[in-house]
């Protein structure tokens, strides 16, 4: 699906969305719509191959921003929902803060929503396609610290299960990429393990090509996974001394 594909990618200019770039043009993709908020910061990541990647101004909470992207990109035929935010340190009830609560949803989960709807109908007329929805383990492996994140990204995993019974009909597939902690400027802080970006996109674009669904990427987040499926009441007690 990626090669000679044309990929559209939120949040390009940076981290895991920069390795997106790089790895759909390893794999020989046509073109790469590369989007984010402010152009400027996409110059290097144009200049990784002028001839195939394309800057796309985009607020993916902005829902004439997402309408005017899937009007001039009217040739995609993979969707990557990279963008996401991590603001929001603290617990809903002993450090609310709803200004970060409100933004993470608005990106998190309303923003992968926008583009899946503008992109929805693109998709369609080029064959059906596919969509990739960057998630979190911490949709499944919850912890307080970071609470309003992991319901963003609970959310945003029951929409990407919807979607994909929605849109197997036009032929779309839909994939749950659920990475753990990326070595990206997101998680500068976390000392624990981390997965390369290159990684975590690389394993994404295979698993979306081979017509998975979900794959949990690197270690961390599968043996997660796996406790959850065996052990979710120990998993959540574990988890529940994450104290903000």
């Amino acid at each position: 699906m990626i090669k000679d594909g044309i990929l559209f990618i939120t949040g390009a200019n940076r981290g895991l969305g920069l390795a997106f770039v790089r790895e759909a043009l390893r794999q020989g993709a046509a073109r790469v719509h590369a989007a984010a908020r402010d152009t400027a910061l996409l110059a290097p990541v144009v200049a990784l191959d002028p001839a195939r990647v394309k800057p796309v101004r985009l607020d993916v909470t902005n829902l004439d921003d997402c309408a005017a992207a899937a009007s001039a990109c009217g040739d995609v035929t993979v969707l990557v929902n990279n963008a996401g935010v991590l603001e929001n340190y603290g617990g809903f009830v002993t450090r609310p803060d709803q200004a970060g609560i409100r933004r993470e949803m608005d990106v998190n989960y309303y923003g992968v929503l926008n583009l899946c709807q503008a992109f929805a109908p693109v998709l369609a007329r080029n064959g059906g396609g596919g969509i990739v929805n960057v998630l979190s383990i911490l949709a499944v492996a919850v912890a307080p610290v970071v609470g309003s994140y992991c319901a963003s990204k609970f959310a945003a995993l029951a929409l990407t299960r919807c979607l994909g019974a929605e849109l197997a009909a036009q032929g779309t597939r839909v994939l749950a990429a659920v990475p753990a902690t990326i070595d990206t400027s997101m998680a500068d802080g976390y000392p624990g393990p981390k997965d390369a970006p290159e990684f975590v996109a690389r394993t994404a674009l295979e698993a979306l090509a081979s017509g998975r669904s979900e794959v949990f990427i690197g270690e961390l987040s599968n043996s997660l996974a796996e406790r959850f499926r065996t052990d979710p009441e120990g998993l959540a007690r574990e988890r529940a001394q994450m104290l903000p």
